[in-house]
């Protein structure tokens, strides 16, 4: 019996949307976990873009993997695609993740389409942190995103130093716009 795994970096690590046999933390290569993508919608505008989380080439990633009966992959997938795929900012696709109990497993994941018009690169704390502070969208306010990120990172033991410090610039820079 083949095994379908799923690999989350983001929200979907504390809340995947879907019913799961076993979960782990789990190591992926070659990809780091990077605030990348312009948000137009739930997290900013057009006019004013926030940033969420895409899996970026580059470096290696900690995030969560879940094991999927194989009788329900077919309607987990058709549930990630509707998720992540919605402005084709992502792609899907199968990588090789170390589990925390030393299994290697294929796991289904989503990295950042480079070629996509809302995909931001890599930026600096600084740049980062002004746009995260000032963005907010039909989901709240950027900053909430990052920082509730950063809550459930800690929570599960995975520490992202990039990221803490674009929270704490972030913050900072909030309140001294307040």
């Amino acid at each position: 019996m083949d095994e379908f795994w799923v690999f989350g970096y983001g929200s979907l690590m504390w809340n995947p949307g879907f019913e799961f046999e076993e979960r782990q933390q789990a190591h992926l290569y070659g990809f780091r976990r990077s605030l990348c993508v312009r948000s137009w919608v739930h997290r900013g505008t057009q006019e004013s873009p926030g940033l969420v989380l895409g899996l970026d080439r580059g470096g290696s990633c900690r995030g969560m993997a879940f094991r999927v009966l194989p009788e329900r992959s077919a309607a987990v997938v058709d549930y990630l695609r509707e998720r992540e795929l919605v402005t084709h900012v992502y792609k899907e696709r199968n990588l090789l993740a170390s589990l925390a109990d030393g299994r290697r497993v294929t796991a289904v994941t989503y990295v950042i389409d480079r070629e996509h018009q809302q995909y931001a690169g890599s930026l600096g704390i600084e740049e980062a942190a002004e746009t995260v502070s000032r963005a907010t969208g039909r989901s709240g306010a950027n900053i909430d995103y990052v920082t509730s990120t950063l809550d459930h990172l800690r929570e599960m033991g995975i520490r992202d130093h990039w990221l803490e410090d674009v929270g704490r610039a972030a913050v900072k820079l909030r309140a001294l716009s307040a």
